[in-house]
């Protein structure tokens, strides 16, 4: 694309990404990061200056008109927008391209009745779009977007629009959608509490390029770029509240005499079944160090647990490596935050 002074402006940039079949699969980033264009490149809506778009093996971007047309029949697609024909019934959302692909009349009336019953619909099916609620618009346009039996389901924002309890239900219903029919779902989106509910593996695009990838717990608990960090924290906070701002911390002391007197505060992630294990009791009890909770929280990434604590062990400098030996043996991330004065202790 140009720009008015003649640069060129590239929405994508050397994005190579493969997308395993019957995968919930999610591209996030912030506005302008790319997402829309790289949904838009699947389908070729957008066409790319170079490179390939491979479906099944097959090169989209090689394909004539009427071989692309045909071969576009495998993607289905929704909007944040939802896109639905305003004189049209629900059940004429649905059947429309059914339609124009040419079924008989009894095969149409067929697969509508059975995709209105799935999005829970049936009893809206002589309504008009005017007359429904955003969350049932949504589910129209999910039905029309299956209706012809798709590999690939595009959602584009399909729930930017949505209050969060729509978009829970949402949500579940493309999970059911994923589950039954063994489709492929791309999710573009900027909510990274969407990834977190349905996506099984996850890109960040940021100015065009994938700055991550791996899998939605992986990209949570363990963020590497500084724009997933950045998207990541309001889900998985690891900093101390505000309440916590004046604790004077100290680096590592040069001896064990000066960190005699010091206590150590630790951040810890547990991640998986060590969230719901007695992890701190047991170090408390074999270990024989006090430990002083200043923070936790706990949440759950695809269904696994993820909890995070910030800690202030006190004790001899026996009892403190004996801890730390005793916390490196379980499924956690250990990070030292820093050194405090005994007496400076923050009680919560």
């Amino acid at each position: 694309m140009g720009s008015g002074s003649g640069e060129k402006f590239h929405a994508l940039k050397g994005v190579s990404i493969e997308i395993p079949d019957g995968c919930i699969f999610g591209v996030i980033g912030r506005s302008g990061a790319g997402k829309s264009t790289l949904v838009r490149t699947i389908n070729l809506l957008e066409r790319p200056t170079s490179g390939r778009v491979l479906i099944d093996g097959v090169d989209m971007t090689t394909l004539p008109a009427a071989e692309l047309r045909e071969a576009r029949k495998g993607i289905g697609m929704i909007f944040q927008s939802f896109n639905l024909l305003s004189s049209r019934t629900v059940a004429g959302n649905v059947a429309f391209p059914l339609q124009l692909a040419g079924w008989s009349r009894s095969a149409v009336g067929d697969r509508v009745r059975e995709l209105l019953e799935l999005v829970e619909l049936t009893e809206k099916r002589n309504d008009y779009p005017a007359q429904l609620s955003g969350g049932q618009k949504q589910r129209v346009g999910i039905a029309r977007a299956i209706a012809a039996g798709p590999k690939i389901l595009l959602c584009d924002e399909a729930t930017s629009a949505l209050d969060p309890q729509t978009t829970r239900s949402i949500l579940e219903l493309l999970q059911e959608i994923n589950l039954k029919f063994g489709l492929t779902i791309v999710l573009i989106t900027h909510e990274m509490s969407v990834i977190r509910e349905i996506c099984r593996e996850v890109v960040v695009l940021d100015g065009g390029c994938v700055v991550e990838r791996g899998t939605a717990f992986e990209v949570f608990t363990r963020p590497g770029a500084p724009v997933t960090r950045e998207l990541v924290s309001g889900f998985m906070a690891k900093d101390l509240p505000p309440q916590f701002a004046d604790m004077q911390f100290f680096p590592k002391p040069a001896s064990e005499d000066i960190a005699a007197g010091l206590n150590i505060v630790l951040r810890i992630s547990f991640l998986g079944d060590t969230a719901a294990s007695p992890v701190i009791s047991g170090m408390i009890r074999k270990c024989g160090v006090d430990a002083n909770i200043l923070y936790g929280t706990i949440d759950h990434i695809q269904g696994v647990p993820y909890g995070m604590l910030v800690v202030e062990l006190s004790g001899e400098s026996s009892e403190r490596s004996a801890a730390l030996n005793y916390l490196r043996n379980f499924n956690l991330e250990l990070e030292v935050i820093g050194y405090v004065r005994r007496n400076a202790s923050v009680a919560v």
